[in-house]
């Protein structure tokens, strides 16, 4: 081939050959694209002009100009040489990993990093986390370690020092068990007498004794939360002596060796939402000088590969912009084994032995720097306790539902909280988030059993948490709940519907623990929290029952003519007896239980914090309370039959889909609200119209919970809504104080979610093979690749090509995943994507990055 002299572009001047066929390819193209990748790596403008020269130059005069080379295809080869430092021109394997090491190096701010060893996770320091498993035993079951007497290799069991003053508080439980059950059972049994002397028929007919027997059960269920509330009220506005938050100052120091790892459990979480959580306290531990006591875990099963790809994005930027590169780690794993539990106790084999403590987190959750010093300091000054549970407030929702619930949880939840702490004590309970666990009696104890039978409810355990508590208390640990600890937080579901698709799952989870109900070992108080999770469903399928047969024995005595002479001839007749002042006195009795603690709610804002300006003022406080018990009295009936459809699919063998709950404000649209309400409101209609037409005086009583399943499409559309949420926050109206006076790790938090994000403007998987650097940092975590057998290889090579070929919003997630997990293609899609002809380029690089919109307002 003949060769034309052609001006050097490089900036020496001078006049080099080239091959006459090479001037027809199209440099222009070359010129351009290869601006665009120094642009994205970011190369200041003077040195881009001066590489893409040089590259020109290197691919016009290239001797190993192959058959089907381009000039594109060989002058991204070339800067490729370059930038890498000109190792060693046309050798592709040493150019790859030289290129490699210089993006990385590029992604992660520092030169000292050796791709063979960066991970974005410490050095393993492998310990055992056993499950345990059931033997059947008659009627009861044993749980049993697989390897008894043994954690990890050539090393005791974890046991609690010896006790010191733990009989003062077991005694006193005891007897505040026995004062519950007193005040719970005796009126329980008063109130069904006087159901039974309501009744027309005084209970002598089978349908109303089972009233009675119904109505005694919600009577009692109702009053373990009166009495809880009534005696959080007392305990919050006196002190208990037992309250663990008293056995440490506030200030008192960190012991070196407490090192504590805040551990973070995703999957298919809102990315940008779990990252600014958690940089949000990591800058709080920074500013109060106590993050070198801590780590951060990220712990993700995420499958789709945006997203998968998404965190990794964001958990480097998060290293790179806090220099957490040693602190802040992120592991994802390829096969969700038990889901959540099975992530934290993957943790726990992996790295457990390098922490004395771990704070669990949600995805939503938010903790104060002093909350998670303060959880640290009262597991040093408590040896014997295992677990400390904060009870959380909800925060940051905007949805009406959302901001109701939440304006709930923070005036009356404080007083349930300090309740449920009067009758717990030591023997408390872990709802699995914002709560500090010791490490390794949770790494010998909490291995989880496989529940016998098949599911729903047998099989895997899905409510991991309480059973997890259950087994630290059996060998011997004291669990907490830290009631008056400030500083936690959470959010809560935007919608009744994401409410309800979480509520579905927790039934599922609770009603399983009916297998472990009367297990050898376990605390009485465990055994209660076991028996009251499952009531939490239950009751509603209960009340749903006595409704039924209150409809039924109205509808019997409207057809039923009266019979005066029930017993024979008789001289004078039986005449029916009705009680109509007893049914009032019920029914006010029933309406002070379920009132009394809002009314105690207020008493507590006004009248002991004195802080009534924090929620609005003293009279928009009191109106809140009024629409949230409206509010609340119309949504009960809703839940009542969603609950009710939720334990009848479990106890037929129905499987719940586990899914991850929806973060942020998910609105309610017409068509999903008549899909999960339609049939209920249909249902209703024709009850209260048949109700209305045989006893029109039953239709009465029975109207309020009919208006609100007829009502329920619309209701639960409403109160979905962002604006109506808005609005009621400009009125006033269900203001908390951490939305009059946020603390800073919310402000934080806001601020961050305000900010763009590459996370958020873009598909995560096209960008990890678009853009250099990420791409960079996700083939060296992918490590060296794998053997394979040449068909496959060959296979997947085809895979390639096709993926080159199609436009990057066809590739399905399978194909992705494969894509993405093998480091051969993951190097063969950049390098292959960044050679394509400008209309397929412009797909993948519109996919990575697509124009930018207005960043959401901060919460």
């Amino acid at each position: 081939m003949s060769a034309l002299p052609v001006e050097r572009p490089a900036d020496d001047g001078g006049i080099v050959a080239v091959p006459r066929a090479r001037l027809l390819h199209d440099w222009q193209e070359a010129h351009a694209r290869v601006r665009v990748y120094l642009a994205t790596l970011g190369i200041p403008e003077e040195e881009q002009q001066r590489l893409v020269g040089r590259a020109l130059e290197r691919a016009l005069t290239r001797p190993d100009w192959a058959a089907d080379a381009t000039a594109l295809g060989e002058t991204m080869r070339a800067v490729r040489e370059l930038l890498a430092g000109d190792p060693a021109p046309g050798d592709d394997a040493v150019t790859g990993a030289a290129f490699l090491r210089w993006r990385l190096a590029r992604a992660l701010g520092r030169d000292d990093v050796d791709p063979a060893t960066f991970e974005s996770t410490p050095p393993l320091t492998r310990a055992s986390m056993v499950a345990h498993r059931i033997e059947q035993r008659g009627l009861r079951r044993r749980i049993v370690r697989s390897e008894p007497g043994r954690g990890s290799v050539g090393r005791e069991l974890a046991t609690p020092p010896p006790a010191e003053g733990a009989a003062a508080w077991r005694q006193s439980a005891r007897r505040r068990r026995l004062l519950l059950a007193a005040l719970v059972l005796l009126p329980t049994v008063v109130a069904t007498g006087f159901m039974l002397e309501v009744l027309p028929q005084q209970g002598r007919t089978w349908l109303e004794a089972a009233i009675a027997l119904v109505f005694g059960a919600l009577f009692g269920w109702i009053s373990i939360g009166f009495w809880t509330a009534t005696i959080g009220f007392l305990i919050l506005v006196s002190r208990d002596r037992f309250a663990i938050t008293r056995t440490v100052a506030s200030d008192a120091p960190i012991s070196p060796e407490a090192r504590t790892a805040i551990v973070m459990p995703i999957c298919e979480e809102p990315v940008r939402r779990v990252f600014a959580g958690l940089q949000a306290m990591y800058r709080a531990l920074e500013r109060a000088g106590a993050l070198e006591h801590f780590d951060f875990f990220v712990l993700s099963d995420t499958r789709t590969a945006g997203t998968a790809l998404d965190e990794e994005s964001a958990w480097l930027r998060w290293c790179r912009t806090s220099n957490g590169f040693g602190r802040v780690f992120y592991r994802r794993r390829r096969a969700r084994v038990a889901r959540k539990s099975g992530n934290v106790a993957d943790f726990c084999r992996r790295w457990g032995r390098q922490y004395r403590y771990m704070i669990m987190l949600d995805a939503d959750s938010v903790m104060t720097a002093s909350a998670l010093t303060q959880l640290v300091r009262l597991m040093e000054a408590n040896p014997r306790v295992g677990m400390i549970q904060t009870a959380p407030t909800a925060v940051n929702q905007r949805t009406l539902f959302a901001r109701v619930q939440q304006f709930g949880s923070r005036v009356y939840g404080p007083m349930f909280a300090a309740g449920l702490h009067f009758w717990q004590l030591g023997e408390g309970q872990y709802w699995g988030h914002n709560a500090i666990v010791r490490v390794q009696p949770f790494m010998d104890h909490c291995g989880l059993p496989t529940l016998p039978g098949r599911g729903p409810l047998g099989g895997e355990i899905l409510s991991h948490d309480f059973v997890e508590a259950a087994l630290m208390g059996r060998a011997g640990w004291e669990l907490w709940l830290a009631f008056d600890l400030a500083g936690s937080h959470e959010e809560m579901p935007s919608s009744l519907m994401e409410e309800m698709q979480r509520d579905q799952r927790w039934c599922q989870g609770n009603l399983q623990h009916l297998g472990l109900l009367f297990a050898e070992g376990l605390f009485g108080a465990h055994r209660a929290l076991f028996l009251n999770g499952v009531l939490s469903y239950v009751s509603a399928f209960l009340w749903l029952v006595f409704l039924v047969l209150s409809t039924a024995e109205a509808i019997v005595e409207a057809l039923r003519p009266p019979d005066y002479f029930p017993h024979g001839r008789s001289l004078f007749p039986e005449w029916p007896v009705w009680h109509p002042d007893w049914a009032i006195t019920l029914l006010a009795v029933t309406a002070v239980i379920l009132f009394l603690p809002k009314i105690l709610g207020f008493a507590l804002v006004t009248l002991k914090w004195r802080n009534p300006r924090a929620f609005g003022g003293t009279s928009r406080l009191a109106l809140s309370i009024l629409l949230e018990t409206l509010i609340g009295s119309l949504f009960a009936p809703i839940r009542m039959v969603f609950h009710s459809r939720f334990v009848v699919l479990n106890a037929i063998g129905r499987r719940i889909v586990w899914r991850s709950q929806t973060r942020g404000d998910a609105e309610t649209d017409w068509r999903a609200a008549l899909r999960y309400h339609g049939l209920d409101t249909v249902i209703a209609t024709v009850w209260g119209l048949a109700v209305y037409r045989l006893n029109p005086t039953y239709f009465w009583w029975l109207a309020p919970i009919l208006v609100a399943l007829v009502l329920s499409v619309p209701l639960s559309i409403l109160v979905s809504r962002v604006r109506w949420g808005e609005r009621a926050r400009r009125w006033g109206l269900f203001l908390i104080p951490e939305e009059t006076e946020p603390p800073p790790e919310l402000r934080e938090l806001n601020a961050l979610l305000a900010e763009r994000s590459p996370e958020t403007s873009g598909d995560g998987f096209a960008r990890a093979v678009v853009e250099p650097e990420l791409n960079a940092v996700h083939r060296v975590l992918l490590r060296a690749p794998r053997r394979l057998a040449p068909a496959i290889q060959a296979e997947r090579r085809q895979r390639l090509v096709q993926a080159l070929a199609h436009d990057p919003a066809r590739l399905d997630d399978d194909m992705r995943r494969l894509l993405m997990h093998d480091p051969v293609l993951v190097d063969g899609l950049h390098e292959g994507v960044w050679a394509l002809p400008d209309l397929s380029f412009e797909r993948w690089l519109m996919r990575a990055a697509p124009p930018t919109t207005e960043a959401p307002a901060p919460r």
